[in-house]
């Protein structure tokens, strides 16, 4: 397929260019001018890099290109700001009008990235037609909206539709800033580390596993909402333990006694779903983390 991706040199971004890649696809990424090139990305001729952004798109590229179907990947998601920029706001809005854009230009299918945090966290699996979705922060309120308008767009314009919702991804090319990084920037650098909630429960994803997640939903046109995640929860003492012993200091580990309570339910996602198309998860925690500590060969390690 022609596949457009916006936010294509981003984290989540940039892999689904590389797994697009792998399966034959041409591939458009919009990235913003004076953004850097993924530099890990191999060189193909099927790859084009157009230069625009979702207020000021560059449309005599995109519609030479004439994509079939868009990964909407073109999001904030800085650790720390991105729950409650007022960001969220003005790309609500721009995404609906760059989309608006793309769909009076025939675009046949929009796959869509929201977010775990779209739920109400209930402490069972969460599951697409079953869990209340019940946003609570401006970045999730957004995201939800836009999912929202996106269906009533879809409808219009006789496109296909699926909105993807992301749980914890992790993996090379992240933030330093995120959990992993983090922990393995600091543990390398020779600094304790005190896991306050060691108990608290995630559903984190490798990020190549991720993105084949993505090409699946894609490529079997998947309508409506879908959870991308890998369906076990573990628990952030777990990838403590996983981090020191890759970086060789098990020592380093200290736990809060008493642990501070997680202000969360466990957030774990059912992918039947996802399971019926084919797809599991590859990447054990501990080759995730190996593969992202040998990325991070050449970061300082936090201050």
């Amino acid at each position: 397929m022609k596949l457009l991706i916006t936010g294509a040199a981003g984290f989540i971004g940039s892999a689904c260019v590389r797994a697009a890649l792998a399966r034959g696809h041409l591939v458009a990424g919009l990235k913003r001018p004076g953004r850097p090139l993924p530099t890990d990305l191999p060189p193909s001729d099927r790859l084009q890099w157009l230069e625009g952004t979702l207020a000021e798109p560059p449309w005599p590229a995109l519609e030479q290109f004439a994509p079939e179907a868009c990964l909407h990947a073109a999001w904030i998601a800085t650790p720390g700001v991105y729950l409650h920029s007022p960001e969220n706001e003005r790309l609500l809005h721009d995404s609906l009008t760059f989309l608006h854009g793309l769909a009076r230009r025939g675009i046949k299918q929009i796959v869509g990235v929201g977010t775990c945090i779209e739920y109400q966290i209930t402490g069972q699996p969460l599951h697409e037609l079953h869990t209340p979705v019940t946003p609570t922060t401006p970045y999730a309120r957004a995201k939800d909206q836009l999912r929202r308008n996106l269906e009533t767009l879809a409808a219009q314009h006789g496109c296909t539709f699926a909105w993807g919702r992301i749980f914890y991804p992790y993996g090379p090319g992240e933030h330093p800033a995120r959990l992993c990084s983090s922990l393995l920037l600091q543990l390398r650098a020779g600094r304790t580390v005190t896991i306050k909630s060691p108990h608290a429960i995630k559903d984190y994803i490798f990020i190549e596993d991720l993105a084949r997640a993505v090409l699946l939903t894609l490529e079997r046109k998947v309508t409506g909402p879908i959870n991308w995640g890998s369906g076990t929860g573990v628990t952030v003492g777990e990838i403590a333990r996983t981090a020191a012993d890759c970086v060789g200091r098990p020592d380093l580990i200290l736990f809060q006694d008493p642990p501070a309570p997680d202000p969360f339910h466990p957030v774990v996602a059912d992918i039947t779903q996802l399971r019926s198309l084919g797809w599991q998860p590859t990447t054990s925690l501990r080759e995730g983390l190996q593969r992202l500590l040998a990325s991070l060969a050449n970061t300082p390690g936090t201050g």
